[in-house]
């Protein structure tokens, strides 16, 4: 009888830790699956067509592939083609729009503003992570990926600005 007694015991402290087992299971959530954020897959769109356009021709005034671009004329459409973002105007006047961020925040696909002509934002290019950014430069290099640590844009950095954030669009176009 006291053996049956003792494998009582136990099957019912087996049950209980089964039971335990079976309830903290159902109670913990799922991971959910690993898919980017639209805002993400923004971002890498715009980074991902900007660097296909290495190389293009810098053209003073320029906004397209036919042509050419210039800074502001590249940024703008990477962003039109992109992202479906219209910006509008200079460089300066893209620096009045969307958020300004941190050097520690920049995110691929945010602008990068410098100041080359002794005037403000005169000139923008768009972070495509790892400290490097991604500009229609000059009629020389055209098209081309340099590093915000280099001598000569560390020099004449003003900041950043994200026109793109967790809860959508910020600016769709500079004033």
């Amino acid at each position: 009888m006291q053996n049956h007694a003792y494998f009582g015991r136990i099957l019912g402290r087996l049950c209980c830790c089964l039971a335990i087992l079976v309830l903290v299971g159902c109670a913990s959530t799922p991971s959910p699956p690993d898919v980017p954020s639209k805002e993400a897959q923004v971002r890498g769109n715009i980074a991902t067509y900007a660097l296909s356009l290495l190389n293009a021709p810098y053209v003073w005034g320029g906004s397209d592939l036919e042509t050419g671009f210039d800074c502001s004329g590249f940024v703008a459409h990477v962003y039109r083609k992109a992202a479906d973002i219209h910006l509008r105007g200079n460089a300066a006047a893209m620096s009045k729009a969307g958020r300004a961020v941190s050097n520690a925040d920049v995110l691929t696909g945010d602008l990068v503003f410098f100041n080359t002509k002794g005037k403000p934002a005169s000139h923008v290019g768009i972070y495509v992570g790892d400290n490097k950014f991604v500009h229609a430069s000059n009629p020389r290099t055209g098209v081309r990926v340099d590093r915000l640590d280099n001598k000569y844009y560390a020099a004449r950095f003003e900041g950043a600005k994200t026109l793109l954030s967790a809860h959508g669009l910020l600016a769709t176009a500079a004033p």
